[in-house]
């Protein structure tokens, strides 16, 4: 394993970052591409059905969280065998929960309408949009195992690649479909799905390349180890209900938002989405944590543990504290590309520096996720995130009707507070449990 620098974590960080902010990228393309049709509902459809798969899918992105940190720790073990183990496990289990996805659709798809209750003819194209896309599934699961593998043996370019293959892929299949063969939703639809499988396949090929050339073939017992088997099942576990928890939490941020008006939902809209675009960036710093450390653990190394954590969590504060001074500064630009409105313009400028202070709020609970992760203290981390949710929810009901939109500000800061202060209090214990 190389030395643990500045320059090093850098160079580690900074795909991930590119590869994130292409995330929000992907949706804007979708919504300008279906935009070119002259009847309204059509952006309605893509909309909801986006929404549908991003809840669905992101309720199992521990397929990405939870293989890195085990991968890593294998490879800092310098264990082959295990390490390809760790990829055959996760992308079973990701063959698995696609398929039970597959049998699940037709229920998926009757449950999400109901509750969405749309226009007719919204649900009719986004039912279209949802019965083709849907066969991916096995693939896009298949895809988070590969991420976290390769991130965890910290081939963080080989990550950035895949993930830029697929949205490429995506915006210019989508492209051709609809603009070009006149498929409307259908070609959305296609084009998502094609870019998802095919992606698959680009990162089955990167991943055979490190296997091959470390020339590991793990036993089909080795594999199916009944202990190992039930940690991978344990680590993704703890990190499914945090993941929930963390949407329920901003689920409930939003639908607090709509209780106050209109208005004060449509700016906290806006205000967040500038706090989402932080986070992606802040992330990168996480994700390279995640694999520092989970090789430490694995290789047994403290003084390498202290020196990941270290560097990690100072570029990951820089970097909260710098985004926190860019929304500030260019957060009254941003909201006016965001809304033509003039109420809601103002309505969110007064609350602009509350979405400034959540760059450098979250910066720590998002950087400790990654060391918690890479050191698999998910029970650690689904624990804290419980009690970070509790204090955040007593927090909102007990001073929103005092102080309005500013107490579920407040909340939503404190939410990040408690969360980094927990997990902050657990790392004593997470250093000794992973050194003893």
């Amino acid at each position: 394993m190389t030395p643990i620098t500045h320059k090093s974590v850098i160079t580690m960080a900074v795909p991930i970052m590119l590869a994130n902010v292409s995330q929000p990228l992907l949706g804007v393309v979708d919504t300008a591409v279906i935009g070119q049709l002259p009847d309204p509902f059509y952006i309605g459809a893509i909309a909801i059905g986006a929404l549908i798969f991003s809840l669905v899918y992101w309720g199992f992105g521990f397929l990405r969280m939870g293989t890195s940190g085990i991968a890593a720790q294998a490879y800092g073990a310098g264990d082959g065998k295990e390490l390809a183990a760790v990829l055959y496990r996760a992308l079973l289990l990701a063959a698995g929960i696609g398929v039970v996805l597959l049998l699940l659709a037709p229920l998926i798809s009757k449950l999400s309408f109901w509750l969405i209750s749309a226009s007719p003819d919204i649900e009719r194209e986004a039912k279209i949009y949802f019965d083709i896309r849907i066969w991916s599934a096995p693939f896009s699961l298949a895809n988070y195992a590969i991420l976290g593998w390769l991130i965890g043996i910290g081939q963080m370019r080989w990550a950035f690649v895949v993930q830029v293959y697929l949205n490429v892929a995506n915006m210019v299949l989508d492209a051709l479909f609809v603009l070009h063969l006149d498929m409307a939703t259908a070609g959305i639809g296609y084009g998502t799905l094609i870019a998802e499988v095919s992606s698959a396949f680009v990162g089955l090929a990167v991943v055979w390349m490190f296997l091959r050339r470390d020339g590991e073939r793990p036993s089909w017992t080795r594999i199916l180890d009944r202990d190992r088997v039930q940690r991978m099942v344990l680590v993704n576990g703890d990190i499914m209900v945090r993941t929930l928890c963390l949407t329920f939490g901003f689920s409930w941020f939003a639908s607090q938002g709509a209780k106050i008006s209109d208005v004060a939902v449509s700016a906290n809209a806006i205000l967040m989405q500038l706090f989402f675009m932080g986070s992606y960036m802040i992330d990168g710093f996480a994700t390279v944590s995640e694999a520092l450390v989970g090789q430490s653990v694995g290789a047994k190394s403290r003084r390498r543990y202290n020196i990941a954590v270290r560097i990690s969590s100072q570029w990951a504060m820089v970097t909260g504290a710098v985004l926190s001074l860019a929304i500030l500064l260019a957060g009254p630009w941003a909201i006016d590309v965001m809304s033509v409105n003039p109420d809601i313009r103002s309505y969110a400028r007064s609350y602009l520096w509350w979405a400034a202070l959540t760059p450098i709020l979250g910066a720590a609970c998002f950087q400790l996720d990654g060391i918690f992760i890479g050191a698999t203290r998910t029970r650690d981390m689904r624990n804290m995130m419980i009690i970070s949710l509790i204090v955040y929810l007593a927090a909102g009901y007990t001073l929103m009707p005092v102080f309005g939109n500013h107490g579920l500000w407040f909340a939503l800061s404190l939410f990040f507070i408690v969360r980094g202060f927990t997990l902050y209090a657990r790392m004593p214990a997470l250093a000794r449990d992973a050194f003893a």
